[in-house]
């Protein structure tokens, strides 16, 4: 099964340019079994989401993008989270504490809205995001190599905003997952592995193999 784990949907995200309805048809035109919303600062789309999965059926799980002091994290399974912002060690002991997951978004990007070296001051991130759909081919391969050497789960995500970014990378889940409880149990084995989508399918990357992947197909 393939989940986009990063999108950004216009209600919440103001720099969005896609409806759910959207994601959702795009999303299924190229195989996605389900998508995350993790909007920036603020998990608004929970019940919409909710009521939008027991009416047609495809899993909607929304997280959230958040903006610590040193830079994005993204985080699913909780209920409460700062309204300003704090430092990335105190928001993953908020998640933790209440028994959520969470990993590092696009940590090399060239916009000082990753983690970047801070990745080996915080503990308790579960993953890193290793294929940023809107990240440079080099700042993802140079998120890869933290992960390997920091020992975390590795991820694939669009972070779309518009549509030609939907489901460019996702993350494959050996498992099917229709709730919640189903993701967050399936995220916490880590056994995801990020890939991205070219010739209509979805192709599965193995990180220590990553240099000798053509990831330019999706740039």
């Amino acid at each position: 099964m393939f989940i986009d784990m990063h999108m950004h949907e216009k209600t919440y995200s103001k720099d969005s340019f896609l409806s759910l309805d959207e994601i959702v048809q795009i999303a299924k035109e190229k195989g996605l079994g389900a998508v995350c919303i993790t909007d920036h600062d603020s998990m608004g789309l929970k019940e919409a989401a909710k009521e939008y999965t027991a009416k047609t059926g495809f899993p909607v799980f929304v997280g959230i993008e958040y903006y610590s002091l040193q830079g994005d994290i993204v985080a699913f399974g909780i209920e409460e989270y700062p309204k300003e912002r704090v430092s990335a060690q105190e928001f993953i002991d908020l998640v933790k504490a209440q028994g959520g997951v969470c990993f590092a978004a696009h940590p090399f990007r060239n916009n000082r809205r990753g983690l970047e070296e801070h990745l080996r001051e915080v503990k308790g991130l579960d993953g890193l995001e290793v294929l940023n759909g809107s990240t440079s081919v080099e700042a993802c391969q140079k998120a890869a190599e933290y992960a390997m050497d920091l020992g975390l789960f590795t991820l694939g995500s669009s972070d779309c905003h518009v549509p030609e970014k939907v489901g460019v990378c996702a993350t494959w889940f050996p498992d099917t997952v229709q709730t919640m409880e189903e993701f967050l149990k399936a995220f916490r084995e880590g056994q995801m592995r990020p890939a991205y989508y070219a010739d209509g399918s979805y192709h599965v990357i193995e990180v220590k193999e990553y240099r000798r992947t053509p990831l330019a197909a999706f740039t």
